[in-house]
């Protein structure tokens, strides 16, 4: 088979995604690349050898020898980028969040929908090993009909990852309720069977906003700016961002279009980096302990007892490839897109879905801005769910390929 000839716009954190995909005489490759800072230039030349790189965009989506296009820059820049290549009829990857408000994300899916051109979106942990297993253990039912879902997101690199650079201003994210929490809000309504309707939060800035060592505007981040072991505690965090105007923690309650009730809670300045999910059923619960190879998922459903750590059932975490991104996600993410760009069909990953993971953080980080007032999240137009439910064919769809 002829390698898919993959076009990638933007080479930064996730420029791992595009390194991941890039399988010379295995089914796909990068054959050109843009992005606007010289650095990240350089380093994708290095990367792919033997692909056209360049600072303007358009000679990526503009180019012959592309089939389909990887848009890994940031959050709100993803509309104009993604419309653009929809529009040029290229299948389009899309990095999670879709954008950073509904009304973006809505123009992404309707531009999909009125050009027929494909598009997917990268919400990696619906391909994560424990994501996986906690969804099997519901769908067989051994804790019963879900009915509520606990999330607690411990980032413990936060520190490092979203208060350094871009990700620590609301005009480029809306919030870390929506850039970070995508990924759970989408988990979580994939875990329930259903999408938020109602939505309350409370948040602030609790660590970053009272550092002073901040960088000059326009000073590139340090050298040292993530270590795995080092800048803890968080007050020993320097050159952050200029700019600081988002919430470090942040509390989440939601209600269900099916009517499960649910809860996010996210820390940046934790000592430890996991997820943990609780989902209770009308017959038992669930919860993980660790996310990746080595944690395990504890099942209690054949009696009432007080507190008891030996589980009616237990489930290891599988083993996935090593160095693999997100736990072993990302290749599984990249084989999916591959195959839905080449020849359609039915994916794990949903456009309405993350787009109703936007409209739900969105909604949060209204919410918790105006003291915890509740937010109804936006209906999408059925004519586009319906499309999407459909693979991306049927009525509606315009002359793309």
């Amino acid at each position: 088979m002829t390698d898919l000839r993959l076009g990638v716009l933007g080479h930064g954190l996730r420029g791992s995604l595009a390194r991941t995909a890039h399988r010379p005489g295995a089914g796909s490759r990068v054959t050109a690349l843009a992005d606007h800072d010289p650095r990240a230039r350089t380093e994708a030349a290095a990367a792919f050898p033997d692909a056209l790189i360049s600072g303007d965009h358009r000679k990526v989506v503009e180019d012959p020898e592309v089939d389909a296009i990887l848009v890994l820059t940031p959050d709100h820049t993803h509309a104009d980028l993604a419309c653009e290549a929809l529009e040029a009829g290229r299948p389009v990857f899309v990095e999670k969040p879709l954008d950073i408000s509904v009304e973006r994300c809505d123009r992404i899916l309707r531009t999909a929908y009125e050009t027929g051109t494909r598009l997917y979106v990268g919400h990696n942990m619906r391909h994560m090993p424990v994501v996986r297993l906690m969804r099997d253990i519901i769908a067989r039912g051994e804790i019963g009909e879900v009915k509520t879902v606990w999330v607690r997101h411990f980032v413990g690199y936060g520190g490092d990852w979203y208060f350094k650079d871009w990700h620590a201003e609301r005009q480029y994210t809306t919030g870390l309720l929506l850039q970070k929490a995508a990924h759970d809000i989408d988990v979580l309504h994939w875990l329930a069977n259903g999408t938020t309707r109602q939505v309350q939060a409370l948040g602030d800035l609790m660590v970053y906003g009272d550092n002073p060592h901040r960088r000059a505007p326009g000073e590139p981040k340090a050298e040292d700016w993530y270590t795995k072991d080092g800048h803890w505690p968080p007050h020993t965090q320097r050159a952050l961002n200029p700019v600081i105007d988002v919430e470090d923690v942040s509390l989440v309650n939601m209600r269900l279009d099916n009517g499960v009730l649910a809860a996010y809670q996210q820390c940046h300045f934790t000592p430890d980096y996991w997820r943990n999910y609780t989902v209770i059923g009308d017959a038992g619960r669930l919860e993980n302990f660790g996310d990746g190879p080595g944690g395990v998922v504890k099942v209690w459903n054949s009696r009432r007892s007080s507190y008891r750590a030996e589980a009616d059932a237990e489930y290891p975490v599988p083993a996935v490839e090593d160095n693999a991104g997100h736990g072993g996600a990302d290749p599984l993410l990249m084989e999916e897109f591959v195959r839905f760009a080449r020849e359609g069909g039915r994916t794990d990953t949903s456009p309405v879905a993350a787009r109703m993971a936007v409209a739900t953080g969105a909604g949060a980080t209204a919410s918790l801005r105006d003291g915890g007032r509740p937010r109804e999240i936006p209906d999408l137009d059925p004519e586009l769910i319906a499309y999407f439910e459909r693979g991306q064919t049927g009525p509606g769809r315009g002359p793309g390929r």
